[in-house]
């Protein structure tokens, strides 16, 4: 029997005019965008979520506390203009980089689209305070690995906080701390044989920088009603499948998320492995939703023989 493996985007795949083409093909995704709305309110000089991401401009969009709850309702949104033949096909897991770790968990049945997007919205925001507080950033290494990694950290971390953040593929590495660390970063860099460049992000994310963000984020996750998980659903932070009926460990799992290195390369790696162990491998298909396709790109990365596809519009 056929299966199938939802891939769910996180920030840095937000794009002026996101799914705005599933918005106008499909009565579905209208409907949760409208609720996804009604639910944010108003940002900033009083646009709804929706206008942000159809019209930018991309600098108000790549705010944290905007681009991640516009990145859940644009992929709910998505999954549920989907071809019938395709929704009606059994989830075999999901997973989701980063905040898109959240879809994933909205659509295993852990919560419902607004418990989903309202602790999405208040992970945003939490992590631009603490961001806008710390004043961090982010460097990505090209051609490292988790060793090398390492030693970059270890040279220009200094008085400052400087770690490994994103395992995103084979040779793909983000490190994330303090400014001057990453200022020292890609100084230091080609010592251990590998290119960095400085990100335009907002702040030190999935970094001890963060740890007020999770503090609170805790909090707001203590008040909601996990649900048992209806298909897998892969951690950022285990590489591993969550356990379905344990609420408590997931919560906090996703408090760790937030201070700890997102393992999407490995989680990719293990989910394929556990698919060529079960004989479910060859009747599997892999489908990323909107918007964009980061992660087919970094699957081409992690296993050139899956197939990943995206969809970014209808």
């Amino acid at each position: 029997m056929s299966h199938i493996v939802l891939l769910c985007p996180g920030q840095g795949a937000q794009a002026v005019g996101m799914a705005k083409a599933w918005h106008d093909a499909s009565p579905s995704a209208r409907a949760v965008l409208a609720e996804a709305d009604r639910i944010f309110g108003s940002g900033p000089d009083g646009r709804t979520l929706t206008d942000i991401a159809f019209n930018g401009p991309v600098e108000t969009l790549s705010r944290t506390d905007i681009s991640q709850p516009a990145l859940f309702a644009a992929a709910v949104a998505c999954w549920h203009a989907m071809p019938e033949d395709l929704r009606a096909l059994p989830l075999r897991a999901v997973a989701g980089l980063s905040l898109g770790e959240y879809t994933a968990l909205h659509l295993a049945g852990a919560f419902d689209f607004e418990t989903g997007l309202r602790l999405v919205m208040r992970r945003g925001e939490l992590m631009q305070q603490a961001a806008e507080a710390s004043r961090g950033g982010m460097v990505a290494l090209i051609g490292a690995d988790e060793a090398q990694a390492n030693e970059v950290c270890v040279r220009a971390a200094g008085d400052g906080c400087l770690v490994p953040a994103n395992f995103n593929a084979p040779g793909q590495i983000v490190l994330s701390g303090s400014a001057e660390a990453c200022d020292r970063a890609v100084a230091v860099a080609g010592d251990v044989g590998v290119r960095a460049t400085k990100l335009q992000v907002a702040g030190a994310f999935h970094s001890p920088l963060m740890a007020p963000a999770a503090e609170k984020l805790g909090e707001a996750l203590g008040r909601v009603d996990l649900r048992p998980l209806g298909c897998e659903v892969w951690s950022n932070v285990t590489a591993q499948p969550h356990e379905a009926q344990n609420a408590a460990l997931l919560r906090s799992r996703l408090v760790e998320q937030l201070v700890s290195p997102v393992r999407w390369s490995q989680s990719c790696a293990n989910l394929l492995s556990a698919l060529a162990g079960s004989g479910a491998r060859a009747t599997t298909a892999f489908h990323e939703l909107a918007p964009g396709s980061v992660l087919k790109g970094l699957m081409r990365r992690i296993d050139k023989t899956c197939e990943v596809t995206p969809h970014d519009a209808p």
